[in-house]
């Protein structure tokens, strides 16, 4: 069998075809929904299709109490769904972006519960503890001054935290404190969606392919390879290296 491809430049006819058209991810450069509609077409299940790696937004006071705080960045553990990165976060004019966020965007949906520790590094009732006991007269927003960026340990404390000096807190305060700043949560309203999106979750079901040769399990000849499989992986060159992977094994099939 063979198939037949209608372009601008004419008819082509071919033995084999390899669908390697990308996913949805930031359409400036082109990215359609092509590949997955061809892979309804051939009968294929395509998976629901989502941004990951994306930076997640915020409206409202969630946004409002942040917003001037665009720039700032710091070391974090995010955490949602039972997954965890620790990274940089970076807060922005329209929400919260860096790498903590882009890895855990891609398990994130709305209505999740999504929580930052944002003292990665060490026991903040321990810090806290000891902060008090060698700084008692200092004030709470002093002290995060010290193991937070400054205008963003004034913010918390404004908003959330309240800004007693260290020698006011009772233990109960200092472990209540402690435990939002090891996992404060964050409302996001979405995300940046596939704009800015680094890779699309979903696409063609990998289940319908050989894992050998990326070859369809329903049509001869028929492959799809790189972003438009569902297969999404974390920052640092995976998703390319995917793309080069599943490209090579089709390669060497054909």
């Amino acid at each position: 069998g063979a198939f037949r491809i209608e372009t601008s430049m004419g008819e082509i006819e071919c033995p084999a075809l390899v669908i390697a058209t990308g996913g949805l991810s930031i359409p400036s450069m082109g990215a359609t929904g092509f590949g997955y509609d061809l892979a309804r077409q051939f009968g294929h299940e395509v998976l629901p299709v989502r941004a990951g790696l994306v930076p997640l937004t915020l409206s409202g006071k969630h946004h409002e109490r942040l917003q001037d705080l665009s720039g700032v960045a710091l070391p974090v553990e995010s955490r949602c769904n039972a997954a965890r990165f620790r990274a940089d976060l970076l807060i922005t004019h329209r929400g919260l972006s860096g790498p903590a966020i882009l890895q855990i965007s891609s398990y994130w949906q709305a209505g999740d519960d999504l929580r930052l520790d944002l003292l990665p590094d060490s026991d903040a009732f321990e810090s806290l503890r000891e902060q008090q006991r060698e700084r008692p007269a200092a004030e709470l927003k002093t002290v995060l001054g010290d193991l937070l960026p400054r205008r963003f340990a004034q913010r918390l404390c404004e908003v959330w935290l309240g800004n007693k000096p260290m020698n006011q807190l009772r233990e109960t305060e200092l472990r209540e404190i402690a435990g939002q700043l090891e996992a404060w949560p964050v409302v996001a309203s979405g995300t940046e969606g596939y704009r800015t999106a680094e890779v699309t979750l979903g696409g063609v079901d990998t289940h319908q392919l050989s894992s050998t040769t990326m070859q369809s399990r329903l049509v001869e000849g028929l492959y799809f390879i790189g972003e438009v499989v569902d297969v999404t992986g974390h920052l640092g060159g995976y998703n390319f290296q995917w793309a080069w992977a599943s490209g090579h094994a089709a390669g060497m099939a054909l």
